[in-house]
């Protein structure tokens, strides 16, 4: 049976940002938890499905993956997140995820939700941002610097991120003494929860900022100059470290990545650091030979001979007239493909010469001519 669509698994459109793609997960995963179905068979292997696409999803570098190749970019034993197999730091954003399904789950048994999955640091680091950049094959071949505009969260410039009015620094919560959580005795068990009063950030704000709501960061558009270096091609990554949202209260920035998509060209055909430039030539010139002008990426002709007798299909190398390496080793080549043009909307005169060569011509046509000695042969045996 066919995968579903990981997206429609989860609910959410294809531009999900981290924090849809999170709240969707959490919905689902309580909705569909087993020992809230136990009446539902197929729960079990829902509540998996669920795991299985945040899981892809939550990851910038498998989401950019499946985006772009589908369930396929992980058949075979694909990469987990973190750069292992099943480990690695990756998992620490699904476990925080499915500690908060947890409480979703259990809260009203330990006492209620106190508004946070678990210990937090005082300052979160903010979410990571996607750009997607479209260049010209010609831009990709030499570089180019380009200005983007990106709408995210920025550090509040009227508390510097404090999140507190006039800049005042948040003071330790009294109810947790700044842990974040609190424990209360059920019974037998001793049950940790979030801090009601802090929410689990071990610090609190008596005057939030006006302007940001104690949040410490606003919505901002901004604008940043990108360098793309020569030889990008359809899927390169390039990560601006610090640019993406500002922390919450102060906290680190997240990063953003730019993906790049290079746009097809009239004229070239790209493979790696390889390019193909497909070149019509006259019937006359096949036969003949001859020369024929080409045209190369970086804007300038090269002159190619073309051999007497040449047919359809013939490449041609044009060495180091490719794209370049994206990290340097050179270029690689120009590969050009004749097509030899058949002649269309003949004169009179025309069409009375053609005739004429064809008469002439029985001996110059080797591939014809053992193509129907074959046929030949074929027939016979057929009659045979």
């Amino acid at each position: 049976m066919a995968k579903r669509d990981y997206y429609d698994v989860l609910g959410v459109s294809r531009n999900a940002t981290a924090d849809e793609l999170k709240k969707a997960y959490r919905q689902k995963a309580k909705e569909l938890h087993p020992d809230r179905n136990a009446d539902n068979p197929q729960a079990e292997a829902q509540f998996k499905e669920v795991n299985e696409a945040y899981d892809i999803l939550k990851d910038a570098d498998r989401k950019a993956a499946y985006d772009r190749y589908g369930h396929a970019a992980f058949e075979g034993g694909g990469p987990r997140p973190g750069g292992g197999h099943g480990g690695g730091p990756g998992n620490a954003d699904f476990a925080s995820a499915f500690s908060d399904v947890f409480e979703d789950l259990f809260g009203d048994f330990m006492g209620g939700r106190g508004g946070g999955g678990g210990a937090r640091a005082r300052a979160q680091r903010g979410s990571d941002l996607r750009y997607n950049l479209r260049v010209t094959l010609e831009e990709a071949f030499r570089g180019v610097q380009r200005t983007i505009t990106i709408l995210g969260s920025a550090t509040c410039e009227v508390c510097h991120g404090t999140g507190a009015e006039g800049g005042v620094e948040p003071v330790t919560c009294p109810t947790c003494g700044g842990m974040g959580k609190v424990r209360a005795q059920q019974g037998f068990f001793t049950v940790e929860r979030t801090c009601p009063t802090c929410g689990g950030m071990g610090q609190i704000v008596k005057n939030p900022c006006r302007a940001c709501g104690g949040q410490g960061r606003v919505e901002k558009e901004r604008s940043l100059s990108v360098n793309i270096p020569a030889g990008v091609e359809t899927g390169t990554r390039i990560r601006l470290a610090g640019e993406g949202e500002a922390g919450l209260r102060g906290g680190p920035s997240g990063d953003l990545y730019i993906f790049i998509e290079v746009t097809d060209h009239a004229l070239f055909q790209r493979d790696g650091v390889h390019l193909f430039c497909r070149v019509p030539i006259s019937f006359a010139t096949a036969a003949l030979g001859g020369e024929v002008e080409v045209p190369t990426i970086d804007g300038g002709r090269s002159r190619v001979k073309v051999p007497a007798g040449s047919q359809t299909g013939k490449q041609m190398r044009l060495r180091g007239k490719g794209m370049p390496a994206l990290r340097g080793g050179g270029a690689g080549d120009m590969l050009i493909e004749l097509a030899v043009e058949t002649p269309v909307n003949l004169t009179s005169r025309q069409k009375d010469l053609l005739r004429e060569f064809e008469r002439l011509s029985e001996d110059n046509n080797p591939e014809r001519s053992s193509f129907f000695t074959k046929v030949k042969v074929f027939w016979d045996s057929m009659k045979g």
